[in-house]
């Protein structure tokens, strides 16, 4: 009844507990992208095709799968290896494709995991991206490091069941060497996007994903952002509230931000001296 595309690489430590919550599914698909840690035989014993696919980008991958992975059912999950499925979430995916007239996609929310528990409000919960929809209607396409959907906003609906993101169970250097990489991406983005959004359009937006973004995007004109964004998540959106989790938490997206805005400048320096 729906198929499930679960992108990895690497991913030991968290394939097996991904393809657990979603053992539902008769049709899983792990595009993998050459891990040498056993990811793609765990996931063979755990029942799930696997096929290899050289890295270019969260958006490739996915799109990818949907076009050359023979997946056999209308409905798609779209997965990492590091969440999970909850049995709440499962149920109403199966209600809407057993139904199967609904919209094309479906916006999903996660519960951020940090140092053994939810991060229930410094993770920013409910924080959505669209990972549910049919294999003809949903695609997507890279902004910064990750992905969106390239359906309207009319053409998304919102699920109530939560996706669980245990985004630092490689630890903590882990996360850091990889939100290097994602600063960088949001920085070319930045940079390079003509985009500039007014603040009324964040009082204005009704979707919550479109919300989001008006509010990233404006967030980028800020002055003394890494202190401004520490301010919203521990104080604003009551990161303390998570306990020391919060604080590191709050401290860590403080830095994510400063590594960005470093970017920043360092490109459009370069921009000027090439002009």
């Amino acid at each position: 009844m729906i198929s499930v595309v679960v992108l990895a690489q690497d991913e030991a430590v968290n394939i097996e507990r991904c393809l657990q919550s979603v053992a539902w599914s008769d049709d899983i698909l792990v595009v993998d992208s050459g891990s040498t840690d056993g990811t793609q035989a765990l996931a063979g014993k755990a029942g799930a095709r696997v096929m290899h696919r050289e890295w270019d980008h969260f958006a490739g991958q996915r799109n990818y799968a949907l076009e050359h992975g023979g997946l056999r059912h209308r409905w798609v999950l779209h997965l990492d290896a590091d969440e999970v499925v909850t049995p709440e979430l499962r149920d109403e995916m199966m209600a809407v494709a057993r139904k199967d007239d609904g919209l094309p996609g479906y916006r999903v929310a996660s519960r951020l995991m940090f140092m053994d528990g939810w991060l229930r409000h410094s993770g920013m919960y409910p924080t959505y991206q669209v990972r549910f929809g049919t294999r003809e209607g949903l695609r997507f396409q890279m902004v910064g490091h990750g992905q969106r959907e390239t359906l309207r906003p009319e053409q998304v609906g919102t699920l109530k069941g939560d996706l669980i993101h245990h985004n630092f169970s490689k630890g903590l250097s882990d996360w850091l060497a990889r939100h290097a990489r994602y600063a960088r991406a949001e920085a070319e983005e930045a940079v390079q996007s003509g985009r500039r959004r007014r603040w009324s359009e964040l009082l204005t937006a009704r979707d919550p994903v479109e919300r989001r973004r008006a509010m990233k995007d404006l967030a980028q004109r800020l002055p003394l952002r890494p202190l401004a964004r520490f301010i919203y998540v521990y104080f604003i959106r009551r990161g303390f509230l998570d306990g020391r989790a919060g604080f590191r938490y709050a401290m860590l997206l403080a830095r994510y931000q400063q590594a960005i805005d470093a970017n920043i400048a360092e490109l459009r320096s370069g921009n000027r001296e090439k002009s």
